[in-house]
């Protein structure tokens, strides 16, 4: 357990949790006082899972990228809970509003984007480094937001916006979730330039 104990302040996760609990309580406390729907906007309940998982993608890298890369641990089982744990809150989060007054759903729509945005976030991770790994998640959610499209191509390009229904995102998020795990797990973050390594 105190192994446990060292990775999770590590990864500064008491925070990053603390912060993730305060955005879900920050929108449904929005939509419990201004609106007068139960259900919350799909948009919104989007706009919630992308802050979730922005919340939480600083749990992805440590402060020391040797030990990253240490090989007397078996990092890519470690690196696969990091994922799972990290997808369970994201979803958990939202959904346990389905019994109050302002219900975010459905939860196939929680769980596809959770899945899609946290396998972008790990892809970015993995290929960019933790600190800019929210970049592409944030910009390409926003995009499908303000420019919804419906048509097959469309409903790969704005996965995140589209129905629960709709297979293509449902394919999309699903083979982004795949990826985003596989390099994530195989490779981990990857190694910060030396001047923001210093910056830590």
């Amino acid at each position: 357990m105190r192994w446990l104990t060292l990775y999770l302040r590590s990864r500064r996760a008491p925070m990053a949790l603390a912060a993730a609990g305060g955005c879900a309580a920050l929108t449904w406390s929005l939509w419990s006082v201004f609106s007068d729907s139960r259900n919350v906007d799909v948009l919104m309940v989007v706009l919630t899972v992308l802050l979730l998982v922005a919340a939480l993608t600083a749990t992805l890298g440590g402060p020391d990228d040797a030990i990253e890369r240490a090989a007397g641990l078996p990092w890519p089982p470690r690196r696969v809970a990091h994922l799972l744990v990290a997808f369970l809150v994201v979803v958990v989060l939202p959904l346990a509003t389905l019994a109050t007054g302002a219900r975010f759903g459905p939860a196939w729509l929680v769980v596809r984007d959770a899945a899609g945005l946290l396998g972008l976030t790990a892809l970015g991770a993995a290929t960019i480094g933790t600190a800019r790994a929210w970049f592409l998640p944030l910009g390409w959610t926003l995009a499908a937001i303000l420019f919804p499209r419906s048509e097959p191509i469309g409903q790969i390009l704005t996965w995140q916006a589209q129905p629960p229904g709709s297979t293509a995102a449902a394919v999309t998020a699903g083979l982004l979730a795949l990826g985003g795990l596989i390099a994530y797990a195989a490779a981990g973050p990857a190694p910060r330039a030396p001047a923001e390594a210093a910056q830590q």
